[in-house]
């Protein structure tokens, strides 16, 4: 199944929109990933942002800061290196972390989750996430609204 996303796109959930944009180099499962994280996850953190820098040397793909500025919520959609999860783990003990994948066998990924937090105090929770090559179709209507609960797809979390 061939997947496209235009260049820009607004997309709405839980009464907010947001306005998608496909860089050149970006593969369209990439930033509909974006957009499922932001929906997925928008009502339990109402103040989600896209791609937004936040003075660290990690950019998320979706996140939530608290009022000092530290991450409660990031969200990593497609590719994310071992060296980047140990690192976010070590630095961010209270921030709820996401990553999606996209038609991935998650046992490789999750391994990898599962030993960087071997012996982590946390105190927030590690998703993992895999969409279907028909989540382009199923999840976003005509109008651009984007609806998505964790009972529609396959995943796993870490404590």
């Amino acid at each position: 199944m061939t997947v496209t996303f235009p260049r820009k796109r607004l997309l709405r959930a839980h009464g907010q929109s947001v306005v998608f944009v496909k860089n050149p180099l970006e593969s369209p499962q990439h930033v509909l990933m974006k957009a499922y994280l932001w929906a997925l996850y928008l009502p339990q953190y109402p103040d989600l942002y896209v791609e937004t820098k936040i003075g660290d040397k990690y950019k998320p793909d979706v996140v939530q800061l608290a009022a000092d500025g530290r991450p409660v919520f990031w969200g990593e959609s497609g590719q994310v290196s071992v060296k980047k999860i140990e690192s976010l783990v070590r630095r961010f003990p209270d921030t709820h972390f996401a990553i999606a994948k996209w038609e991935t066998n998650l046992k490789p990924v999750a391994a990898i989750i599962a030993e960087a937090l071997a012996g982590r105090p946390r105190a927030a929770p590690f998703d993992l996430i895999r969409f279907n090559a028909d989540s382009a179709a199923r999840f976003i209507d005509a109008e651009g609204n984007v609806r998505l609960t964790h009972a529609d797809l396959e995943w796993q979390r870490f404590p």
